[in-house]
């Protein structure tokens, strides 16, 4: 990597960490694992910016654009479902959640009738769009760790999701699935 992509790595590291202060010294919550994901990925859109329009029409590159777009789809979607079905409130006492997380009502509309984690899948897509752009050994590991630690924050998210919502929230997961419609 070159001298910006260190110097553009450690201000946008510093500024990720900043957004997960509230989290970090609590690593059994999902925002401490969501915040390395974060990295992880920030990390791989440095990696590969050089090669983002190499080469436009390879299936590669078309794959990865299908990925991106995705992942902007899955974020809207959850967005503006959270938004209006999860009415989120600062009364919600949990520091480690951010914004939209904050909801008082469990969500099952939308995209949440077909999976839990729309965000979480939205990262997935955006990691996995951007590793496509240029697939090295050193993108492949950051790929991974970042679907890892998407996976425990799911999971970790569910534990407080299942705390907070109830036996709601268990039926719920009996009928969804995580990241994947009717998959996974």
């Amino acid at each position: 990597m070159t001298l910006w992509k260190w110097l553009a790595l450690a201000a946008g590291g510093l500024a990720i960490l900043a957004v997960s202060r509230r989290a970090l010294p609590r690593p059994r919550a999902h925002g401490f694992y969501r915040t390395w994901a974060w990295l992880a990925i920030y990390a791989l859109f440095l990696l590969n910016v050089d090669s983002w329009f190499v080469d436009p029409f390879s299936p590669r590159q078309l794959l990865a654009w299908t990925l991106l777009v995705l992942s902007l789809v899955l974020i809207a979607a959850g967005a503006r479902t959270l938004r209006r079905a999860g009415r989120p409130d600062a009364s919600r006492q949990d520091e480690s959640l951010i914004g939209l997380e904050k909801t008082t009502r469990l969500v099952t509309t939308g995209i949440y009738r077909f999976i839990r984690h729309p965000f979480y899948a939205s990262l997935l897509a955006l990691a996995w769009g951007i590793f496509c752009k240029q697939t090295t050994w050193p993108a492949l590991v950051l790929a991974l760790l970042a679907s890892g630690f998407l996976l425990v924050t799911a999971r970790l998210e569910e534990g407080e999701n299942l705390r907070y919502f109830g036996p709601a929230y268990a039926e719920y997961m009996q009928r969804t699935r995580r990241f994947i419609p009717f998959v996974f």
